[in-house]
């Protein structure tokens, strides 16, 4: 299960696109990912919070990691932007 930190976040980001933008942005304080997402979509987030020093917080599961963020469908990542 995906921390509380996620959920109670009150600006965060949904999806591997968004997620991207936001660390590139440095708006990112910390990044989720899914064990079970596609390695090339969660690959290049990977390497660009090791590059910068962000936090990565694995969720086992696509579907765990969309109900923290208060959907219905699995995503890939997801970032707190603002706690």
């Amino acid at each position: 299960m995906a921390d509380n930190r996620l959920l109670l976040a009150r600006k965060k980001t949904v999806g591997a696109k968004q997620t991207l933008k936001a660390i590139e942005r440095g708006q990112a304080k910390a990044v989720y990912t899914a064990r079970n997402a596609d390695r090339h979509v969660v690959e290049p987030i990977l390497r660009l919070c090791a590059s910068k020093g962000i936090q990565v917080i694995q969720v086992d599961t696509m579907q765990a990691l969309g109900k923290a963020c208060g959907i219905e469908v699995g995503c890939a990542s997801a970032a707190v932007i603002e706690e």
